[in-house]
């Protein structure tokens, strides 16, 4: 599936708020050696840079359009194209961040183990991911994919997954001597014509469309567009309300 570095960018500040966010979680003060799980265009890699000046960062992202994007914006930075779950790492690490990336993913039970496995003792893996699988902007692109309409037309549809908090305590507790789960939600105010839908189409929407002509894609996105802004309605001053669940994990080996 083919990433638009553009428009995933269009709401930078909104998609950054939950990465400064668990940044702002990490309990390391040096960390020399940091990875930046699915890193997308670098704008989290720049404040991992910030912070850390002096350690050595790597950015790993499977798309070659957001890794050209984060290469342009950090030309001294460390890039590698790999898929998270095909990746191993060469030597143990400080810290592995990862923001808004390893709901793609699956296989958590398994995934989270390796990745806490390839950290220093005392060295953490820090994860951010969206919880709003039931919301009603997925459950309109589900319904929709399902329909006779739509079905067998679009994508694979993977629109990632996570589990339950329960059971990232009971992946990760064994292996950690510190373990912070969170979650938060948050109001996000949107502007501009079918806003929703735009915030879709950066991450949500990617691997449904990818296949998709230009005219049935338009069919597609106009209903979907239409169905959004009735779950979505814009205020009288112009925004949108988005609520948007994320899920936080910070585990200390």
């Amino acid at each position: 599936m083919t990433w638009e570095p553009d428009r995933y960018l269009r709401y930078a500040d909104d998609r950054l708020r939950p990465a400064v966010d668990l940044l702002a979680r990490i309990p390391l003060s040096h960390p020399r050696h940091i990875v930046d799980l699915g890193c997308g265009a670098g704008n989290v890699t720049r404040l991992l840079a910030e912070r850390w000046p002096d350690a050595d960062i790597t950015g790993l992202d499977s798309s070659p359009e957001m890794l050209e994007r984060a290469r342009s914006a950090l030309p001294n930075a460390q890039f590698e194209q790999a898929g998270v779950e095909h990746w191993e790492a060469e030597e143990a690490l400080d810290l592995l961040f990862s923001n808004a990336a390893l709901h793609w993913v699956g296989e958590h039970e398994a995934l989270l183990p390796r990745l806490v496995n390839a950290l220093f003792p005392g060295g953490v893996l820090a994860v951010q991911m969206p919880g709003n699988f039931e919301a009603p902007s997925h459950r309109l692109i589900r319904e929709m994919a399902e329909s006779p309409e739509w079905a067998g037309r679009l994508g694979s549809g993977r629109m990632g997954g996570i589990l339950a908090m329960a059971d990232y305590h009971r992946i990760l507790a064994p292996l950690c001597t510190r373990l912070g789960l969170w979650e938060t939600t948050y109001w996000q105010t949107l502007r501009g014509p079918s806003p929703v839908l735009e915030w879709l189409r950066g991450t949500t929407l990617v691997p449904y469309l990818s296949p998709l002509d230009e005219p049935v894609r338009d069919a597609f996105l106009l209903e979907l567009g239409e169905r959004l802004e009735v779950a979505y309605p814009m205020g009288a001053d112009g925004v949108t309300l988005f609520p948007f669940r994320r899920v936080f994990i910070v585990a200390q080996r």
